[in-house]
Order: structure tokens, then C-alpha cells, then sequence
């Protein structure tokens, strides 16, 4: 697989010179929790789906299922607790021989190296204490993996759903960016941030650092698909943004009955996509993250809702729209399109966004709303996407001098406006 990197422009991808869609699944715990053929089941499946990435947990996640497969990444001391200076490396040989099957297949490993509970002085390892990696254990696993998974050309993820409340946790997560980049030179570089964070000054203007990526999470009101967008995207430092955790479908409303649906799903995709995080986008079912069994304990629940069977949740419906997302935006060579921040019709929940010529244009409803924009689209092909059925609509369009004005649909659904001038 030739090198992934950061394009001209610095708002996306590049392979071999070309565009490059980063779509990822959230499989958190795939090298604790699952099983080789359960493995090549879902890979086939994701393959099939256009999905090019995958997200993991290079160790065990704190709140996915219960691990059923061992051996654990580090030998146990006589308390019980990991001695994180002397590894285990069946462990590690195992998550090779994994990664060799995903690479077959085309994927991208982005590999999470220090998730929060690992690290002294975040959120989780105040509620984990026991997980902590003391500081001088730190550099020499980031380097061992670094040099183990180099040839899976991954990207890494410095970080897992971390705040920086803390100086010791800017100390340890700086430590692990400049190993890895020393470490494995060629690897593109993120952190994966809690929704409320953001990068310290000191990450943020770092040469080390290759992209942003935020979650916009899975609490209500889901307004942060597009406000985090626009704020990563118009940082001082220019770098391609990526919403590496929208609402998983099927997850519950944080600590609210009720679960996120594939409306919603695409929501926050298209939400993203169009206020500037335009290099990609990560999909998330609930379920499938954990890797969860029915019968095993989930301690999570209390926040996410208890999960459904990975099997289940291996075809809910949302994965097919977010793969749909990357092949119009492949399609169509939107990566050059660049938000239209002003709300249309007083609505931020509506994003507009457009290539500098106007050339291109795309608009995201929600909503069935008549739209009025500030844009002549007379000489533009315009098509309309029914995105619940993927059905391709004509729009009613008024044209006037002050721009055009888009009916209102006629399906009861989301739905993607593109208009291609002629």
C-alpha cells in the first residue's frame, strides 16, 4: 500500500498523488475481543461497504465487553496488576497476524496508542487509577509498537477520548507524539479527544502533529458534528479535520432514554463534512466497538445504553450511508469544497458548503424546508439525494438575482442538494 499523506492544500488525504476519503470504523477492542473468523467476517463486510480505515485500541479498552482472548499485552505482577515494562509478546504477535488480514483487504490501521485511562491525570484514570502507565515505561512501548506496526503503514492516535486537565497528562502525551514520530517517521499523526477537549498550545503548533480529529460524542443536543468542524477547521494551523466519533448508531442518548438511528448518523457525517472536517469521517456501531456478547458484562451501560450483539449490530443500516458519503464525495471530487459558515434560513442545523469558483455546491437538509441561498445555481446541474433511500430527486428552483431558491422536498428525509456547473 503506498504512503498516505497530508495534501497540498492541508484540508485532506492524499495517496499516490490523488484524494484520499479516510472512512473508519470504531472497533475499539477488535485485538481483545474477537475471534479470526469473526474477524474476516467483518472485514469482508466493511470492505464491501467502501470502508478504507479502521480504528483500534492497540490496548484493552476499559469499557469495552469483557476481553475473552488472551494472552493479556503485559506480564502481570503478583498483585494482579500489569508490570508495563515487560511485555507479552504473543500478544503483539497476535495483533500482527490481524493486521496482515486487514491490510489484505485494504485497509488502514489508526491505532490508538495511550487511551485516557492509561494515562496519569485524565478524566478516566481518576476513576481507573490501577491502569495508569508510569512515565518511564512510556517511550519504550511506544517505540516498541511503533516499530512492530510500521509495516502496516498505520496511522496513530496518540491519544483515546482524553481531556489535558492536567500537566502530567501533557508531560506523558508529548512524550508519546515525539517518540512515535521518531519512531516510525512516515506514520501520520492525531489525537482523539473527548468532545469538551482541545489541544494545549504545545500539541496544537507542534511539527509532529499531522491532522485533527475530534468527536463530536453521544450526547444530546447533537450540535457538535458542525461546531466542532468549523473550530478545527479554521484553527491557526491549518490541518485536515476528521469527526473520529459521531453518535454511534444504536447507542444510547448519554445517561437520556432514547438511541441514535441512522438519521442521525448521517446527520452528524454530512453535518461534519460540510462545515470543514472534510477529510473524512469515522462510523460507529453500538456493539461493535466493544465487540460485545450477549450475557457479558458491559460497564458502560449506564452512560451508552446496554449494546447489541456484534453480530447485530454488524449490519445495522448506518454503515451503508456513511461508505454512500465517501462515494459522493470521491465521485464528485468535493474536497475542495470550503464551508459557507452563515446559517441558510436562520438554521445552522442546514450546512452549505462550496468550492471558491461556485463551481460545485452542496447543501445538507435535515428537514424538508424550502432553502433559500446566496448563490446562482442557473447554470449549474442540480440533483437532489433522498439519503434514508439513497433515491435521486429533480428540485424545484427558483432563480433571482439575489440567488436561488431550492423548494422544499418531497420526501419526508434527509437530504443532499449537489449542483455541478455545467
Amino acid at each position: 500500500m503506498s504512503k498516505l499523506e497530508i495534501s497540498a492544500s492541508k484540508d485532506h488525504f492524499a495517496r499516490d498523488g490523488k484524494p484520499w476519503f479516510y472512512l473508519a470504523d470504531t472497533v475499539w477492542s477488535a485485538f481483545t475481543n474477537i475471534a479470526p473468523d469473526e474477524w474476516e467476517q467483518y472485514l469482508d463486510l466493511r470492505r464491501l461497504q467502501g470502508f478504507n480505515a479502521l480504528q483500534i485500541n492497540i490496548l484493552p479498552q476499559w469499557d469495552g465487553a469483557v476481553a475473552v482472548y488472551e494472552p493479556a499485552p503485559f506480564k502481570k505482577l503478583k498483585n494482579g496488576k500489569w508490570d508495563f515494562l515487560h511485555r507479552e509478546d504473543a500478544y503483539f504477535d497476535k495483533v500482527r497476524s490481524m493486521l496482515r488480514t486487514a491490510r489484505d483487504r485494504g485497509m488502514t490501521p489508526a491505532l490508538a496508542l495511550l487511551w485516557c485511562d492509561y494515562v496519569a491525570g485524565t478524566w478516566a484514570a481518576a476513576k481507573l487509577p490501577d491502569r495508569q502507565m508510569p512515565l518511564e515505561a512510556i517511550q519504550p512501548y511506544v517505540e516498541y509498537v511503533g516499530a512492530c506496526f510500521a509495516e502496516f503503514d498505520p496511522i496513530f492516535l496518540v491519544s483515546g477520548d482524553t481531556d489535558f486537565k492536567s500537566p502530567e497528562t501533557l508531560v506523558r502525551y508529548q512524550l508519546a507524539l515525539a517518540t512515535i514520530r521518531k519512531t516510525c517517521p512516515q506514520a501520520l499523526t492525531a489525537f482523539h479527544l473527548q468532545p469538551e477537549a482541545d489541544l494545549p498550545p504545545e500539541i496544537l503548533n507542534s511539527p509532529e502533529l499531522d491532522f485533527y480529529m475530534f468527536q463530536s460524542g453521544h450526547s444530546l443536543p447533537q450540535d457538535t458534528p458542525y461546531k466542532l468542524a468549523r473550530r478545527f477547521s479554521t484553527k491557526a494551523v491549518k490541518r485536515p479535520s476528521v469527526n473520529g466519533e459521531p453518535c454511534y448508531e444504536g447507542h444510547g442518548y448519554g445517561h437520556t432514554y432514547g438511541r441514535f438511528d441512522a438519521f442521525e448518523v448521517r446527520r452528524a457525517i454530512w453535518q461534519s463534512l460540510l462545515s470543514g472536517a472534510k477529510a473524512g469521517v469515522t462510523y460507529g456501531a453500538h456493539g461493535i466497538w466493544s465487540w460485545h456478547r450477549p450475557g457479558t458484562p458491559f460497564g458502560a451501560a449506564a452512560f451508552s445504553s446496554l449494546p447489541y450483539p456484534w453480530s447485530t449490530s454488524l449490519r445495522f443500516p448506518g454503515a451503508w450511508d456513511a461508505g454512500y458519503a465517501k462515494w459522493v464525495f470521491e465521485t464528485f471530487a468535493l474536497f475542495d469544497i470550503e464551508p459557507m459558515q452563515d446559517p441558510v434560513n436562520g438554521r445552522e442545523e442546514i450546512r452549505l458548503s462550496a468550492s471558491p469558483t461556485r463551481d460545485k455546491v452542496a447543501l445538507y437538509s435535515p428537514y424538508a424546508a424550502e432553502v433559500g441561498l446566496g448563490i446562482d445555481l442557473s447554470r449549474h446541474e442540480t440533483f437532489q439525494v433522498d439519503l434514508a433511500e439513497r433515491r435521486i430527486l429533480k428540485p424545484g428552483l427558483r432563480h433571482a438575482s439575489a440567488g436561488t431558491v431550492v423548494s422544499m422536498s418531497e420526501v419526508n428525509a434527509d437530504t443532499l442538494l449537489l449542483a455541478i456547473r455545467k
